[in-house]
């Protein structure tokens, strides 16, 4: 019996090796459970690998949270899929790079998407179109608005498009070949629009790409986001903050004379190592995950989480 058990245990350590390392969980339940409030959801981009890296992983501990916490929804801002897109609502990357990963019951709820630069390499009406198929994917358009309410506290969350906004995807047109089919400044205007008319409690503005980052990727991404986005973002004071991922870390910055929070999302795949702090950079992390966000009337949080569903960071708003 005692080599039985010692055969059982040792077959328990192999199970759990990954390329040579012993994988240890640790059990946050307690933990998330102390993050609740009464609207709970999350953020998420950067995601399509096929389940490679760490997007199982994240998938899984993703629906392990949802287990305890009463999760409404998710933010998925872009990059759903790398690298060259979808080509139709029947590509096989809508089961390898979602499906087929984010199938724990709990993640069985609605997701609402943005395009990113990388779905813009290929048909992105099929990105929209595939809420015709799924029973959980949300995309009435490129971008959209939607509010949501729970016990008296609402939040209204705008989805951007913002590939087309930036010269240098719109000027490709043989690698982003529908980023110079829509009108930037048409979009700005509904935005315009929405935000002049937002009284809820919290307001979320949700694009692809930061206005505000580390990056070594070309200046130009940020600085006609910053021209032609940001003006419209600080207009009425009512934004909150400004969600993103492209970049495959966590940051979280506050440029003085501005009270908007600007938070970019990690990967929930495959971050990039090298993050550094700039002007205004309250937090940075180079720690792949994804972000649990939650509110009620007086206060709204958005949590960094890794991997393991560990706390990194927390944004806070209070009324």
């Amino acid at each position: 019996m005692k080599i039985k058990n010692l055969i059982l245990n040792i077959a328990a350590i192999v199970a759990t090796v990954s390329c040579g390392q012993v994988t240890i969980s640790t059990n946050h339940t307690a933990e998330w459970k102390d993050l609740e409030k009464p609207l709970n959801f999350y953020l998420a981009n950067d995601l399509g690998r096929n389940g490679y890296y760490d997007q199982k992983p994240i998938a899984e501990t993703m629906g392990k949270m949802a287990e305890t916490i009463d999760i409404e929804f998710v933010l998925a801002a872009g990059d759903v899929h790398h690298f060259e897109g979808v080509q139709s609502v029947s590509d096989p990357l809508w089961m390898t790079n979602y499906e087929l990963i984010y199938s724990h019951p709990d993640l069985m709820m609605q997701w609402f998407p943005i395009c990113g630069n990388h779905e813009y390499r290929s048909n992105t009406d099929a990105v929209v179109e595939y809420s015709n198929v799924s029973a959980r994917w949300e995309m009435p358009a490129k971008y959209y608005t939607f509010v949501k309410e729970e016990d008296g506290v609402t939040v209204r969350i705008v989805m951007l498009d913002t590939t087309p906004m930036i010269d240098k995807y719109r000027e490709d047109t043989e690698k982003y070949a529908d980023a110079s089919k829509s009108d930037w400044k048409v979009q700005i205007a509904w935005l315009d629009k929405v935000l002049s008319e937002a009284d809820e409690d919290w307001v979320l503005v949700v694009g692809h790409h930061p206005v505000f980052a580390y990056t070594d990727k070309n200046e130009s991404e940020r600085t006609d986001l910053q021209q032609r986005l940001d003006p419209v973002l600080r207009r009425y004071g009512n934004v909150d903050m400004y969600l993103c991922g492209h970049i495959h870390t966590f940051q979280h910055i506050r440029k003085e004379g501005c009270d908007i929070d600007y938070v970019v999302n990690t990967s929930g795949s495959l971050s990039r190592k090298d993050v550094q702090p700039v002007d205004g950079t309250v937090f940075c992390s180079n720690r792949s995950g994804w972000s649990l966000i939650t509110a009620d009337e007086k206060e709204l949080n958005l949590h960094m989480l890794d991997k393991d569903g560990k706390v990194l960071h927390t944004v806070t708003r209070n009324r």
